[in-house]
């Protein structure tokens, strides 16, 4: 394996793992470092070809606005470009299909790049920008009101300018620009399609939407007048769902699809005895968790959230379920990010004597019983199997209820509100202003429950967005960590590392560190 810089080494579970692709402190930003012979292309990239890629999840929605599961993205990316991007080693964000500019502190300028269309032939101008964010603020069926609270208006100030006037001061804008709130649709198929347009998806991204059959193929094909030259090589990209990630391996090493991503560290041993196989592997902020309702009794006790914390056995949890590869999650951030502050990460010691004491200072000396949320596929149900045997350690039973990723997903963050706690990952966001503001904002989407846990933590999710200095924010974030996991908001387990297997005839991947593929420059070769 080849990688670009050679970071510090991790010491984990008593042993100690060559990190060599560690995320590392670099001021502002995360320096990633790059993961497999033949990652990257050699030579001009070829066009056309149709890639095949092994599909973890059916998307909750190929409308960036109403989807909620993060596995989303993959697919998203392909059909829509983002009014700013993000650097793949960094997460620092780039002009995209715009890039912007703040006259005064309540003020946000974005100037969009000329010649652009969406796939329906339609201009991707200022008109289209507001139409977009003020969807994404005012729509009943958003779920990126969150990410724009901040802004207070959108105006059109020229054919390709828009003036977003603020409520405050927001210098994460930019990060949200190159997410969700970013994409652009097409005005003109929102109107046309009305809620179909979830399966309609009309971009302005290098490919545009064929067909969807729910859990079992995503089709998207090269637009032709796509506004850049310098990506979207391929002529072509077909997504078999395949949820099972060992079948969804097995296909690749069969032939039958050139890539699957998301892997687990089990499988490692198989892509690497392949010939035909590349392993592609880096950091990420993907941050497997128990989500809770704080709404649903018990878990509106905060001594039952701590103690379940306290329970946790999470570096037996890095061992068993990741093969030891990956880090112990004492918060939302790994250890190398530039906010992770250390000082957290001593809360929550494995302790079982201290979790019994707190079920029992909330009135549950005899224990309780969770319904809890998870998916189908191996290693989802072995992570569940591994959280219920460390909970009944503690008198915490827990009756797992599966299903898909979209399915359990929805049902847990949507109306339905079906489960106390949900199994599954946060799988970051280039701000962590952005993962907490998501998770923790009173309305959010991903804060189940929809409670205000403090109005202290409500302010300092505004703060957190209020300055562009790396040390004050970093301040701000301590204490956000800090009142997240002392209130006992969620329970992290572990950040896993990005494992992809690839045909040596794709040409071009770069991993990044959210972990999801995107394919703006992946070329065949032959």
């Amino acid at each position: 394996m080849t990688d670009r810089h050679h970071d510090a080494t991790l010491n984990l579970e008593g042993r100690t793992l060559n990190r060599r692709e560690w995320l590392s402190l670099t001021g502002a930003g995360l320096v990633m470092a790059a993961a497999a012979p033949g990652a990257f292309a050699q030579g001009s990239p070829k066009r056309g070809g149709v890639l095949r890629v092994s599909g973890s999840a059916n998307p909750s929605s190929l409308d960036p606005a109403t989807g909620g599961a993060g596995t989303d993205h993959t697919y998203l990316w392909t059909i829509f470009d983002t009014l700013v991007e993000w650097d793949y080693d960094t997460l620092k964000p780039k002009p995209g299909m715009a890039d912007w500019s703040y006259p005064d502190a309540k003020t946000m300028l974005i100037n969009i790049k000329p010649g652009i269309t969406f796939h329906d032939d339609t201009p991707c101008d200022a008109q289209a920008v507001k139409f977009n964010l003020d969807r994404g603020r005012q729509d009943p069926r958003s779920n990126i009101k969150a990410d724009l609270s901040s802004i207070a208006s959108v105006d059109v100030t020229g054919p390709l300018q828009v003036k977003l006037t603020l409520l405050r001061p927001d210098t994460a804008l930019p990060a949200i620009l190159s997410d969700r709130a970013g994409m652009m649709y097409s005005p003109k198929a929102v109107r046309e399609f009305g809620n179909e347009h979830d399966r309609k998806p009309v971009g302005a991204g290098p490919w545009k939407f064929v067909s969807w059959a729910d859990n079992q193929k995503i089709v998207v094909t090269h637009y032709d007048k796509y506004w850049r030259t310098d990506r979207g090589y391929l002529g072509g990209i077909e997504f078999s769902i395949i949820p099972e990630l060992a079948t969804g391996l097995r296909s690749v090493v069969a032939g039958q699809n050139d890539m699957a991503y998301a892997l687990p560290p089990r499988l490692k041993p198989i892509i690497e005895k392949s010939k035909d196989l590349n392993l592609v592997t880096g950091p990420t902020l993907y941050c497997l968790q128990l989500y809770f309702n704080l709404a649903r009794k018990p878990l509106d006790n905060v001594k039952v959230r701590q103690a379940i914390n306290y329970a946790l056995d999470r570096e037996a949890f890095v061992k068993l379920a990741l093969s030891g590869m990956g880090e112990v999650a004492t918060m939302q951030l790994p250890k190398s990010h530039w906010a992770y502050d250390p000082s957290v990460a001593t809360l929550y010691p494995h302790d079982l004597t201290k979790a019994r004491a707190l079920l029992d200072e909330a009135g549950f000396k005899n224990g309780f019983e969770l319904v809890v949320g998870g998916y189908t596929d191996q290693d989802s149900v072995r992570r569940g199997e591994i959280i219920m045997e460390q909970l009944a350690k503690v008198g915490i039973r827990l009756k797992f209820i599966n299903g898909t990723v979209p399915e359990i997903s929805g049902q847990f963050f949507g109306n339905e509100k079906k489960f106390d706690v949900l199994l599954s990952a946060w799988t970051g966001r280039p701000d962590p202003a952005m993962t907490y503001g998501l998770m923790y904002a009173k309305d959010a989407y991903f804060n189940a429950g929809r409670v205000e846990v403090s109005p202290e933590l409500s302010t300092l999710l505004q703060e957190s967005r209020a300055s562009e200095n790396i040390e004050t924010r970093k301040q701000v974030f301590a204490k956000i960590q800090r009142i997240v996991m002392e209130q006992g908001l969620v329970a992290p387990l572990a950040f896993t590392l990005e494992f992809n297997a690839i045909s040596k005839k794709v040409q071009g991947y770069k991993p990044n560190l959210l972990g999801k593929p995107k394919y703006e420059f992946l070329s065949m070769a032959g």
